[in-house]
C-alpha cells in the first residue's frame, strides 16, 4: 500500500513539473520565412496594401472609434473578445514591439511577454503571409499611423477559456503546418489567388467550418472543407464552393463586382462581410480582384452561368393576386418586401438582391436571414457605386411569430425548397437585437 501511495504520489507531483514547464517555458517563435535585406524597406503605399488585403482595420477599429485603436468586441462561441490596440502607443498599443514580435503574433499567436493571443487573430491563416507583406505591415504600423494611448479591458471569458495558458494546447492542433504559402498550382494568377484567400484574406475563418476543438477544419484549396460554408455572430458565411455553393453559377466578373462594391447582379453582401468590403476588398487592385475570381470560379468547376430563375411561379401569381385569404407570410412579405425584392422575388441588379435562389435565404441555418429581417443592413460607399444602400430593420415593427412567418415564405417561395422557420429560433435571435414589439 505505502509503494502505491508513492508511486500515486511521485506521479502527482511529476505532472504538476510537467504542467509548470509547459505553462512556463517559452514559445518558440516562428522565423521569417524569406530572406530579405536588413535594410529592406517597402515601396510607398506597400504597407497599407498589405494592411487592406489582410484586412486589419475591421476588428481592431470599435464602432465609432478610431482606426487600428482597438475596443471591437468579437462574439466568438466562448465568449466575447475584445481586440487591442494595434497603433504604436509604447503604453497601450505596440510601439515597443520589434519586427520579431511583431511577426510571432502574425505567426504564433503570441505577444512578446508569451501571451497567448485568442484566434479571434487569424492567426491559422496569417502564418503564410510571406516576408515581404510581414515587414511591409510592420513598417506600416510604426511608421505610419499615429499612436493613439486607449488602453482596452481584457476580454472576460467564462471559465476555462480565460486561462490562455491553454491556447498553448490547442496550437500543438490548430497550428500543424509550418509558416509559409505553398501554391498548389504553377499558374500564377491561380496562386495569387490562393496566396490572398489562404492567407492575409483569412477567407475560411469565416466561410469554413470548425472542428470539435474549434480550429479550422481546413486552410488550403486542397481540402475539401476550405470554403464550405460556416456561420459568425449571427450571420451565414456561405459555402464558396461544393455542391452548395453560393456563387456556383457565377462569373469572375459576378464575383469581382461583389467584393468591389458590395453588390451584383444577383445578391448584395450582409453581416460581417459589410467591414469585409468597406475596409479590404474594395482597396484590392483589378488584378487582385481578378486572381481572387478566377480562383473562387475554377473551385466551383469553372464558369457555367445557370439561367435566372424563371419568374411564372406559383409565388408569383399568389403576391400578384392580392387575395385577402393569403397566407400570412405572404401578406407579410406583400406590405414589407415586395416594393424592393418584387413579386418574382428578382429584385434589381445592384440594388435589391434576388431572394430566389439566394444563398443566404435557403441556407440550412436560417440564423443569417432572421438576422437581416430583424436587423437590416447597409451596402457601403465604395468607388465604383458611391450610393450605399440601407435595408431597414423589422425588429420593431414585427413579432417572432410574423419574422418567422415571414422567412419561412421567402425560404419556400419561388424556386426556393429550404425548411421553415420555428418562432423560438426568432427569439433567440431578438435577445441579442434587445428590441421588442409593442
Amino acid at each position: 500500500m505505502r509503494t502505491f501511495v508513492r508511486i500515486l504520489m511521485g506521479l502527482v507531483v511529476l505532472g504538476g513539473v510537467a504542467l509548470l514547464a509547459f505553462i512556463a517555458i517559452p514559445v518558440q517563435r516562428s522565423g521569417p520565412v524569406q530572406a530579405l535585406p536588413a535594410d529592406w524597406r517597402p515601396e510607398p503605399g506597400q504597407g497599407e496594401y498589405a494592411m487592406r488585403i489582410a484586412d486589419c482595420a475591421a476588428c481592431h477599429t470599435a464602432p465609432d472609434g478610431r482606426q487600428f485603436a482597438g475596443g471591437r468586441e468579437i462574439n466568438s462561441p466562448v465568449g466575447i473578445i475584445v481586440s487591442p490596440n494595434i497603433t504604436p502607443d509604447d503604453e497601450t498599443g505596440i510601439g515597443t514591439w520589434s519586427l520579431e514580435d511583431f511577426r510571432a503574433a502574425l505567426y504564433d499567436g503570441v505577444k512578446p511577454d508569451g501571451t497567448h493571443l485568442y484566434p479571434a487573430m487569424p492567426y491559422e491563416n496569417y502564418r503564410k503571409l510571406t516576408e515581404e507583406d510581414v515587414r511591409a505591415l510592420y513598417h506600416y504600423f510604426m511608421d505610419e499611423v499615429e499612436p493613439i494611448r486607449n488602453a482596452i479591458k481584457p476580454s472576460d471569458l467564462p471559465f476555462p477559456f480565460d486561462q490562455r495558458w491553454g491556447l498553448r494546447a490547442w496550437k500543438w492542433v490548430a497550428l500543424q503546418d509550418d509558416p509559409g504559402f505553398r501554391p498548389s498550382t504553377d499558374d500564377p494568377v491561380l496562386a495569387r489567388g490562393e496566396y490572398l484567400v489562404e492567407g492575409p484574406g483569412h477567407c475560411n475563418a469565416c466561410h469554413g467550418p470548425r472542428d470539435l476543438v474549434m480550429a479550422q477544419d481546413a486552410l488550403d484549396v486542397t481540402q475539401d472543407a476550405f470554403l464550405s460554408g460556416g456561420e459568425i455572430d449571427g450571420w451565414t458565411a456561405p459555402a464558396l464552393r461544393g455542391p452548395n455553393s453560393a456563387i456556383g453559377d457565377w462569373s469572375a466578373e459576378d464575383i469581382g463586382m461583389i467584393l468591389a462594391t458590395g453588390r451584383n447582379a444577383h445578391a448584395a453582401i450582409n453581416g460581417e462581410m459589410q467591414l469585409v468590403v468597406r475596409d479590404s476588398t474594395q482597396f484590392m487592385t483589378e488584378e487582385d480582384l481578378y486572381a481572387i475570381s478566377s480562383l473562387l470560379v475554377s473551385l466551383n468547376g469553372g464558369p457555367d452561368p445557370a439561367e435566372r430563375p424563371k419568374n411564372d411561379t406559383e409565388t408569383e401569381a399568389l403576391i400578384a393576386s392580392a387575395d385577402p385569404g393569403m397566407p400570412l407570410g405572404a401578406r407579410l412579405y406583400i406590405d414589407n418586401c415586395n416594393a424592393c425584392h418584387f413579386a418574382d422575388g428578382l429584385g434589381a441588379d445592384e440594388v435589391f438582391p434576388e431572394l430566389a435562389g439566394n444563398a443566404l435565404v435557403t441556407a440550412d441555418s436560417p440564423t443569417g436571414l432572421i438576422s437581416m429581417i430583424l436587423a437590416g443592413s447597409e451596402l457601403p460607399s465604395t468607388p465604383i457605386r458611391p450610393y450605399a444602400l440601407r435595408m431597414p430593420g423589422f425588429a420593431d415593427r414585427l413579432t417572432d411569430a410574423e419574422v418567422a412567418a415571414l422567412a419561412t415564405f421567402v425560404r419556400q417561395g419561388w424556386t426556393n425548397t429550404a425548411g421553415p422557420v420555428a418562432e423560438s429560433a426568432v427569439s433567440d435571435l431578438r435577445g441579442e437585437t434587445k428590441t421588442e414589439v409593442e
